[in-house]
């Protein structure tokens, strides 16, 4: 197959089916997919599930595997799956995430090249609306540089296989996407026009918590792996903060209120992988 869509899925029964359902009516893909679902430490019927969509992916012409893996945790996880992949390109899908049907093939398209690439979509971060903090913070967070000029790849990222090859298994690291795309200088980090759907975590308590896993997820590669830091996004304010903030002040207050709680010793969690739920 010529490319590899790797789904960690740990308790994911909520999240998976429409997941799946999303991927299978991609577009055509020349050479094929494989779908590697990995249920890891799951105590409910995630792997059941992901087994349920073999006939789906039969009648596309894809390869779907499941595999029901004892050990919990996404790095493993990622181990586990690259292992069983057959593909040149490598696709990495959060559960939770929903991909527009062009997604797919269009990565595929611009990872299909010998020398090594990095690539992702457009997230459309998608909120329930009943939370009014996390909706105002969202509308300032996705005026940031990283979000309008960068390639985040929170989601969904991807990789050819000559871009895999500058490291082994994958570390005991929080911020894989992070680790991941500063693997890659900026000029090999591509973007494509097809979107994704990516839930923003809701409520002030679990935003901060989770914003403050990832900023240390951050600081966890700046103090282990400081050689890739040459390869951070510039953060090229071509818009400042205090226009930006001008603009829309109520959105700026929120994103700075959330800035402010990640910074003070409250509402910490002894998880060091929080999730938001």
């Amino acid at each position: 197959m010529k490319t590899s869509v790797l789904i960690p899925a740990h308790n994911e029964a909520d999240y998976l089916p429409a997941c799946l359902t999303a991927l299978l009516t991609s577009e055509p893909v020349a050479g094929g997919v494989q779908v590697v679902v990995i249920a890891n430490g799951c105590t409910d019927n995630t792997a059941e599930i992901a087994r349920g969509f073999t006939a789906q992916a039969e009648e596309k012409g894809w390869q779907l595997l499941v595999l029901d893996v004892a050990q919990g945790g996404k790095l493993n996880a990622w181990n586990k799956g690259e292992a069983a992949a057959s593909g040149e390109v490598l696709i990495y899908l959060d559960a939770d995430v929903v991909v527009s049907p062009q997604v797919v093939v269009q990565i595929t398209d611009v990872l299909d090249v010998d020398t090594p690439r990095y690539a992702s979509g457009r997230a459309n971060v998608t909120l329930t609306g009943e939370d009014t903090l996390t909706r105002h913070y969202t509308r300032f967070w996705l005026t940031t540089p990283f979000m309008v000029h960068g390639v985040p790849g929170f989601g969904v990222f991807a990789m050819n296989r000559a871009g895999r090859a500058r490291w082994g298994d994958w570390p005991d690291i929080i911020s894989d996407d992070t680790f991941a795309r500063l693997n890659f200088t900026p000029a090999e980090r591509h973007s494509v026009p097809a979107d994704y759907d990516w839930p923003m975590i809701e409520g002030f308590t679990r935003l901060v918590q989770v914003r403050r896993r990832q900023d240390i997820g951050v600081a966890e590669i700046e103090t282990g792996y400081p050689e890739l830091m040459v390869n951070d996004d510039t953060h090229d304010q071509t818009v400042p903060l205090w226009k930006r903030a001008l603009k829309d002040p109520v959105a700026f207050v929120a994103f700075a209120a959330v800035r402010l709680a990640i910074r003070l010793p409250i509402l910490r969690s002894g998880n060091r992988w929080a999730r938001g739920r």
